[in-house]
């Protein structure tokens, strides 16, 4: 594995193929409270991309890949990475793939959906999460936080590929790519302030 390091864009020489794992790091879980720091990106060759903001959005290549309607973008609980992306960037995202909604729907024989979790069933890798709560907003990124932030992306292709085997498996494909037309609306919902109403409760 490499880590490559970025500040505000990535270069115009990457390329993020048919599909490219995308994570975010925030300096909390209030979107517009917390400011967007880190957003991570692998193209499923064992590498990671790390692009640092410092208040900076002004990044065309990633907005580029972000509206890309070829380009598979493959997250774990995208519903959070979409609104922080979304609100920070000033972009539609679409052609989007969540391994944490793909994983509710199909390993309903438990009740951990983390990616760390999936990764040590499905894979037999185990990733740590210590840096997970880490300050993101200082001057350096230390490497602990970098090697966390890269194993954020690193496994979602792999991911996505057993996880989409099992649901067809089951038969909750066409569940999940229902769940996954949705989710836009349910972003949209989250940043006009319904996050925390379930709209189909009685």
């Amino acid at each position: 594995m490499t880590i490559f390091f970025y500040e505000n864009d990535l270069p115009d020489s990457f390329i993020a193929g048919d599909a490219v794992a995308i994570d975010s790091e925030t300096m909390g879980l209030n979107i517009k409270r917390d400011r967007l720091c880190l957003v991570q990106f692998s193209n499923g060759d064992g590498n990671a991309f790390l692009v640092r903001f410092s208040n900076n959005y002004d990044c065309p290549n990633i907005k580029k890949i972000l509206s890309n309607h070829e380009v598979q973008k493959i997250f774990h609980f995208a519903r959070f990475d979409l609104a922080c992306l979304k609100y920070y960037l000033k972009c539609n995202i679409n052609n989007i793939y969540c391994t944490k909604i793909a994983s509710k729907l199909v390993r309903t024989y438990t009740d951990s959906h983390g990616l760390k979790s999936i990764c040590e069933e499905l894979l037999g890798i185990e990733i740590s999460k210590k840096q997970q709560s880490s300050d993101w907003g200082g001057a350096i990124i230390s490497d602990k936080q970098q090697e966390y932030a890269a194993s954020d992306v690193l496994y979602l292709h792999s991911l996505r590929d057993k996880l989409t085997a099992m649901l067809e498996r089951e038969k909750r494909l066409i569940y999940f790519q229902q769940c996954l037309q949705f989710l836009t609306t349910r972003v949209d919902l989250d940043l006009q302030g319904f996050e925390n109403l379930d709209i189909f409760a009685h």
